[in-house]
């Protein structure tokens, strides 16, 4: 099973202005990790995940990246397929997409413009919608929110098919997952809950007809560079307070290691680190990462 390893910038990593986060693309092709995954937050400070991606693929030659995760609610089916049909193209087929149904806070969601009752549906016909578009010739779909007629969408992705990965931990979120992924990412999460969540997706892919590489089960990780602020990260005890948030969040970079093996154990075999806090040295901070996450990679 080959393990491997990316860099998401999260919310808080200080990587916002143009030069910061050109040097953190220029870094990551440099220490040769495997991948930049974006984040998508409208009121947040972060750059927008295709501008982002766009940016990191014109200045590198191998890095892949993908979004943790892009919002495809509220999101014109149709653009956003042509969007990442043209980078993947443009790339070289270094797009890992990866789509979520948004933030729960309210600001969020309102934003796009979709009820909050009404995101999964329009997720899974928007998602297929995108899939006819990226591999048939000419499509025709009538459903439910979206009506196209005869749509040609050139360029088809470099990759076919283009894999696309979701996250989430919910049981909906695990049961989408094994009918719609490719692969999964979820966040915020321990190895019991990849153990169950693995065994719950391939339920209900068998039941679907459908199969998810071996290879396409992952995690994104946070860690911190200075013990951790039990207080400050209250909220992942909100619903589980008997929680050992070390399970979920490496105590620093140096324990980021046995953590992924941890993960490693249960069936995961890509991993995405985040930083909890914004990196003051992006450099140095890369270098150390790499020291310790790199030499697991197979």
């Amino acid at each position: 099973m080959k393990i491997r390893i990316g860099f998401g910038t999260g919310a808080l990593t200080g990587v916002e202005t143009q030069e910061s986060f050109r040097l953190l693309v220029d870094e990551l092709e440099r220490l040769r990790f495997d991948s930049l995954w974006v984040s998508e937050r409208l009121a947040g400070p972060g750059p927008d995940p295709v501008v982002a991606m766009s940016m990191a693929a014109a200045r590198t030659e191998r890095l892949k990246f993908g979004m943790s995760v892009m919002v495809l609610p509220g999101r014109n089916p149709v653009v956003t397929a042509k969007e990442l049909s043209s980078l993947d193209v443009l790339s070289g087929g270094r797009l890992v997409p990866a789509f979520g149904l948004g933030s729960p806070r309210l600001a969020e969601h309102q934003a796009f413009g979709v009820a909050r009752e009404e995101r999964a549906g329009v997720f899974d016909e928007a998602l297929g919608l995108m899939r006819r578009l990226w591999t048939e010739d000419v499509v025709t779909h009538h459903g439910d929110r979206f009506h196209v007629d005869d749509v040609r969408l050139l360029p088809k992705p470099v990759q076919q098919p283009l894999d696309v990965w979701l996250g989430g931990i919910a049981p909906s979120e695990l049961r989408r997952v094994g009918r719609l992924a490719d692969g999964w990412l979820p966040s915020f999460v321990t190895p019991a809950d990849v153990r169950a969540g693995l065994a719950t997706i391939r339920e209900v892919a068998d039941a679907h007809d459908r199969e998810i590489e071996a290879e396409h089960f992952g995690v994104l990780i946070p860690y911190v560079n200075e013990p951790i602020d039990e207080e400050a990260l209250g909220f992942l005890r909100k619903d589980r307070p008997d929680l050992n948030i070390g399970e979920m969040v490496a105590r620093s970079a140096q324990d980021l290691a046995p953590l992924i093996e941890r993960f490693v154990a249960v069936g995961a075999s890509k991993f995405v680190v985040v930083p909890f806090a914004p990196m003051a040295d992006i450099t140095a901070e890369l270098e150390e990462l790499s020291a310790v996450v790199r030499p697991l990679e197979t």
